[in-house]
C-alpha cells in the first residue's frame, strides 16, 4: 500500500534536519527519511579524529549551541553526530531511520518514491543528500600489492600496513590526514593541487568571522576559474592555519598534482611551485581585506604582524619530483583525498546537467513544481553547503513549500 505525504525529506544531515525543522514551523505536514541514522556520514564515513572545521560557536543552527563544546573550540564528529540527533530528538521532528530511498519519478500531481520500506506518494519532495555521495578516485594504480583508499574509509594511522603513505589531494581531508599521519611517525608524500588556504584566525578573529564581515559567505557564484579550487582548513590541534610549509618542516614530503600511473609510477605535474603560490596569494588577500576593513570601520583591534612571516620554501618546490616509483620509495598505501561527486541516478526526471547536477534556482526546481534541493554547494550562495547555510536556505523553501 503507498503512502501518500504532503512533503517528503529525503536525508537526515544537516539538510534534512534544518528542512524538517522549518517546515514544522511552518505547520507542513512531512517525513523525513534517512537510510541509516541521523548524521550517519559524520559517525561512520568520517576518521576518528575528524573535529569540525569550524569553531562551534559558528559551525551549528541558530536555534542550538552545543551543549559539550566551547564557543570557539572545534567539536569532535561525534559531538556534531550527537547535536543533530538531540536537535531532532528534542522538537520532535518527523523522523524515520533505517529506510533507504532508490528511486523518484513523477505521477501526474504526486512524486512516487520507491523506499526499502515501500512506495511513498508526496506532493512535494525535498531532497536533502547532500554533496558527499560518491567519492571520486581520479587514477588507477594496477598494483595489488598497494592499500588504496579514500579519505572517506580512512580511520587512522593503525589502520593502515606499515610503510610509507601517499596522500593525494590538498583540501581540508587531504591536508589534515596528512599531518596526523606524520605526526604519528609515518614517512608522507602529500600530492598538492589548487587551492585556498584562509589563516585560521587574524587579529583575535576566526577566519569565518571574516567572512562574514567581509560579504564572502553571501557570494552568490565562485569567482571564475575557482569553482573546483579546494580549501585546506583545520580545526584539529586546537585549529591553525594549514600551511604545506609547516607540514614540510614536519617531515611530509611535497608533491604536484598527481597523474597518470604506469609502469609501477605514479606522474605528477611540475605545478607544485604554482600552487603553493597561489595559496600564499590567497592567504595574503584575506590579511589584506581583513585589515582595508578593519581600518574602513575603525575596528580596534590587535595587529599581527607575525601573520605574514611564511616559513622557507622546502627544497622539493623548486626541485620537483615529477616521477615516484611507489614500490621503491616504500609505499604501501594511497589515501585519496580527492572528494566527492553528486549521485542522483535514482531519480528518473530530466532535470540534470551534463556534470549531474540538477537545474535549480536556489533549491527551487521550475521546470518540476514541487521538487527542491538543499545542502548542495552554491545552491544560493557561498554558504550554502554549511550548517548554517543550509538552515538559511531550508527557511525559505519551507516557507515556498507553505505558499503551496
Amino acid at each position: 500500500m503507498t503512502q501518500t505525504l504532503h512533503t517528503l525529506v529525503i536525508g537526515g544531515g544537516q539538510a534534512g534536519i534544518a528542512t524538517s525543522t522549518h517546515l514544522q514551523k511552518q505547520g507542513v505536514p512531512h517525513l523525513l527519511l534517512e537510510r541509516a541514522r541521523l548524521a550517519e556520514r559524520w559517525r561512520s564515513e568520517r576518521w576518528d579524529s575528524l573535529v569540525a572545521n569550524g569553531p562551534a560557536w559558528h559551525d551549528r543552527f541558530p536555534d542550538a549551541e552545543f551543549r559539550d563544546t566551547a564557543p570557539d573550540a572545534f567539536a569532535p564528529k561525534e559531538s556534531v553526530a550527537s547535536y543533530f540527533q538531540t536537535f531532532a530528538e528534542s522538537r520532535d521532528l518527523p523522523v524515520r531511520t533505517g529506510v533507504e530511498v532508490t528511486g523518484l519519478t513523477r505521477e501526474g500531481d504526486l512524486f512516487l518514491a520507491q523506499t526499502s520500506d515501500g512506495p511513498v506518494a508526496a506532493r512535494n519532495v525535498v531532497v536533502a543528500t547532500g554533496p558527499f555521495q560518491k567519492p571520486v578516485i581520479p587514477t588507477t594504480i594496477s598494483d595489488p600489492g598497494i592499500t588504496q583508499l579514500h579519505s572517506n574509509a580512512y580511520r587512522n594511522p593503525a589502520q593502515l600496513p606499515e610503510g610509507a603513505i601517499l596522500v593525494v589531494g590538498a583540501g581540508s581531508s587531504g591536508a589534515q590526514i596528512a599531518e596526523e599521519l606524520v605526526r604519528a611517525g609515518r614517512r608522507v608524500y602529500l600530492s598538492i593541487g589548487p587551492h585556498d588556504r584562509p589563516p585560521r584566525r587574524y587579529r583575535g578573529h576566526d577566519f569565518v568571522w571574516w567572512l562574514g564581515k567581509l560579504g564572502k559567505w553571501d557570494m552568490k557564484t565562485p569567482t571564475p576559474g575557482t569553482e573546483h579550487v579546494t580549501i585546506a582548513v583545520s580545526g584539529a590541534y586546537g585549529g591553525h592555519t594549514m600551511d604545506f610549509r609547516r607540514l614540510a618542516s614536519l617531515g611530509v614530503t611535497l608533491l604536484g598534482r598527481a597523474g597518470e600511473y604506469r609502469d609501477g609510477a605514479l606522474h605528477f605535474a611540475p605545478d607544485l611551485a604554482a600552487n603553493i603560490a597561489a595559496g600564499d596569494r590567497n592567504y595574503l588577500s584575506v590579511l589584506d581585506e581583513a585589515d582595508a576593513f578593519a581600518t574602513a570601520q575603525g575596528l580596534d583591534l590587535p595587529p599581527d604582524p607575525g601573520a605574514r612571516d611564511l616559513l622557507p620554501l622546502p627544497p622539493e618546490v623548486a626541485d620537483p619530483i615529477l616521477t615516484l616509483d611507489l614500490r621503491a620509495a616504500g609505499i604501501s598505501t594511497v589515501i585519496w583525498a580527492t572528494g566527492f561527486k553528486l549521485d542522483f541516478d535514482w531519480i528518473d526526471l530530466d532535470i540534470f546537467r551534463p556534470d549531474g547536477r540538477p537545474r535549480h534556482v536556489e533549491g527551487v526546481v521550475e521546470e518540476v513544481p514541487g521538487l527542491y534541493f538543499v545542502g548542495l554547494p552554491w545552491l544560493s550562495c557561498r554558504g550554502s553547503s554549511f550548517i548554517w547555510g543550509a538552515w538559511r536556505d531550508a527557511e525559505r523553501l519551507a516557507a515556498h513549500i507553505a505558499r503551496r
